[in-house]
């Protein structure tokens, strides 16, 4: 009987690690998982409605029943940078010491002239696969394979300017030169594919726990940076050089109860998943290429407003904070006393206290309301927020991961096309938001990195 769902698992796998898993909302990570719980704002961790609960709360899968569920995702972000001019270049001949702590000046787009790109590659597609299979009336053993995020871009257009002196730390050259940092074609594309096996009992009729065994698989390109390679460590593992991938583990706990007459409460934590190192981009990330995964955790409640609707109301924190690559600032490299540009090693890209994104830890909450209005469809919508996880000083690095989304609007429905198999459908709208600052290589400029996204998503559920 089950033969069939585990081929289709198979595929799907395959599917996801050949396809470009860049549904980055909140940060890189996505706004959700599954398509229930992603009509619901990607809330839900205390209303598992499918084999895919395992990706929010593991403990959520003994109550979903035998089933199978298969889903594809049509992913939509568009990208955007946008650079004032800037009148404070230098002359050939005029040292970089002519403007205090800012090294030579290294303008996007150059001296006079302003520019507007836009990211290519604008459409994603991402399928998803979970499983649960009940060993007993209080115990299920389940497994889901789905794309945790990503970041990508791809900016064929633009060009940059680099007026320089005798000490120019952008390789020491005259740079007027296509590309957004003078090197060509620029951009990155991370993707990352989880897949979770689970096990889940009840502690009473209403409760029960839950852990998964994560194995993650990541992969990374990077292009168009060579104009930073007097800035790396290892200027030969630092751009251009294909994609490499990456291996690692962690784990996943959750627990869920029904508290009072209808109100369940539930948490989850997701552990640091420790990656194999990106050997061709070691002289890019910090701690010589390691791109860890960070910690997150949950914790939300699900309400039975009346006999036929649901409140969820969700708690998401990403600890971008905990892995070096994410979260060490640009000032690292171009702190004329502590930074790279002092000669301090540990500091230039790729050392152990490399430049990374500069990204703040981001907390974001999620509501969600669910009204089965017969016993064939139901409906959903949700609304979350979190702030944005870039400071205005990150803007240079962030132009090849602009992830500056806060607001996420949501709205989904199920079918049930018989009593063994159903349709659900969410549509998610990511509300254009922009962060504005200073190039930290040319004071005189700003620069403005946007992003918007749309997503449909369906899914087929089989239970048996």
């Amino acid at each position: 009987m089950i033969g069939k769902p585990i081929r289709y698992g198979l595929f799907i796998i395959l599917g996801l690690i050949i396809s470009s898993s860049v549904n980055a909302t909140n940060g890189y990570f996505g706004h959700g998982y599954g398509t229930k719980n992603k009509g619901l704002a990607g809330g839900g961790v205390a209303l598992p409605q499918d084999a895919m609960i395992t990706a929010t709360n593991p403990a959520g899968l003994v109550f979903v029943g035998e089933r199978v569920d298969l889903g594809i995702t049509f992913f939509s972000p568009v990208r955007n940078y946008s650079a004032t001019a800037s009148g404070n270049n230098l002359p050939d001949t005029t040292p970089c010491s002519a403007i205090p702590g800012s090294g030579c000046p290294f303008t996007i787009g150059g001296n006079q002239t302003a520019q507007s790109i836009d990211s290519d590659n604008e459409l994603f597609l991402i399928p998803h696969f979970a499983m649960n299979w009940i060993l007993s009336p209080k115990a299920s053993l389940g497994v889901s394979v789905y794309g945790n995020g990503g970041m990508n871009s791809d900016y064929s257009g633009g060009f940059a300017q680099h007026d320089d002196g005798s000490n120019a730390p952008l390789e020491g050259s005259l740079i007027t030169s296509a590309g957004t940092f003078g090197a060509g074609t620029t951009g990155v594309n991370l993707e990352q594919l989880f897949i979770n096996t689970t096990y889940a009992r009840k502690m009473t009729a209403t409760s029960s726990w839950g852990v998964s065994l994560i194995a993650a698989y990541q992969r990374f390109k990077a292009e168009g940076l060579g104009n930073f390679a007097g800035f790396s460590t290892n200027a030969a593992a630092l751009t251009n050089n294909g994609t490499d991938d990456s291996f690692g583990y962690g784990f996943k706990v959750g627990v869920q109860g029904e508290v009072l007459t209808g109100l369940t409460l539930a948490a989850s934590y997701q552990s640091r998943i420790d990656m194999d190192e990106f050997d061709k981009y070691s002289g890019l990330f910090a701690e010589k290429g390691d791109f860890d995964i960070p910690p997150t955790w949950t914790a939300g409640l699900a309400l039975k407003s009346t006999p036929k609707s649901v409140v969820t109301f969700d708690v998401q924190h990403i600890q971008y904070s905990d892995v070096a690559a994410i979260a060490n600032p640009m000032n690292n490299l171009i702190n004329t006393t502590t930074g790279c540009s002092a000669g301090v090693t540990s500091r230039c890209l790729g050392g152990a206290q490399g430049a990374g994104f500069g990204w703040r830890d981001m907390t974001i909450y999620k509501i969600g309301w669910q009204w089965a209005s017969s016993p064939s469809w139901t409906w959903r919508a949700g609304f979350s927020h979190g702030k944005q996880p870039i400071p205005d000083s990150e803007v240079v690095f962030n132009i090849l991961a602009p992830a500056v989304i806060e607001d996420h609007l949501t709205l989904g429905f199920s079918y049930d096309i018989s009593k063994t198999s159903e349709l659900s459908v969410q549509y998610m709208h990511g509300f254009k938001n922009s962060v504005t600052g200073a190039n930290p290589l040319n004071p005189s400029q700003e620069i403005t990195i946007e992003m918007y996204q749309n997503e449909l998503e369906a899914s087929w559920g089989w239970k048996f």
